[in-house]
């Protein structure tokens, strides 16, 4: 048996295992969409009051008042600006540098299991046409074997294996659309503990030069 055969033998599978990956894939991406929904409205914040509330705490080296009031939450501008805070005593230089670490291990979590999204939106059309490929090449092999068939079961063949392109798209596009929502969402997030960072920042080389 050569190459050529061997890759036939499996080909003649057909698209109806490709079908159930499809699936699969769909039933992974949906928890992970509803788990990083849940995540996000859970760290909503008063960005505002955050701010105004931290540059206080900050001017006044406060952390026991900052824990008090905003120890349980667990946004990424709550946390980087007490991280700052927290360091507020030695200066403006290591509150800077612990509120730069806080901010980078807390967007490792802001963009937990994004890259299976966005990596699912870009390929499972790609998933879905081989599955039709390979019906195709059922279709025909199919007919091969009993000419009897004629070409009105080649063509049931064929609509059938379309269908594996129809849902791979229909994986893709959900994939794609929240992605790019989460990482708009990771974006402003980023931003606006940047901005708690310069805030935080600016009343303790305010402080200090005074």
């Amino acid at each position: 048996m050569n190459v050529t055969e061997k890759f036939l033998s499996f080909t003649l599978f057909g698209a109806e295992w490709v079908l159930w990956l499809l699936i699969v894939l769909s039933v992974v991406s949906v928890a992970v969409m509803i788990e990083r929904w849940r995540y996000f409205a859970a760290r909503r914040v008063n960005f505002d009051q955050l701010a105004m509330d931290l540059r206080r705490f900050a001017r006044e080296a406060d952390h026991d008042g900052a824990m008090k009031k905003y120890g349980h939450a667990d946004a990424i501008e709550t946390i980087v600006g007490l991280a700052g805070v927290r360091e507020a005593r030695r200066g403006p230089e290591v509150a800077a540098e612990a509120m730069q670490g806080a901010r980078s291990k807390q967007r490792q979590a802001l963009e937990k299991n994004l890259a299976f999204l966005g990596t699912l939106g870009n390929n499972a059309p790609f998933i879905g046409l081989f599955g039709t490929v390979l019906g195709i090449i059922k279709a025909f092999r199919d007919l091969a074997v009993n000419s009897q068939a004629g070409a009105q079961a080649v063509m049931s063949g064929i609509s059938e294996a379309l269908v594996a392109t129809a849902v791979g798209l229909l994986v893709a596009l959900p994939a794609v659309v929240t992605f790019n929502y989460f990482n708009r969402r990771v974006r402003a997030a980023v931003a606006h503990s940047d901005a708690i960072a310069h805030a935080v920042l600016a009343e303790l080389k305010g402080k200090e030069a005074a």
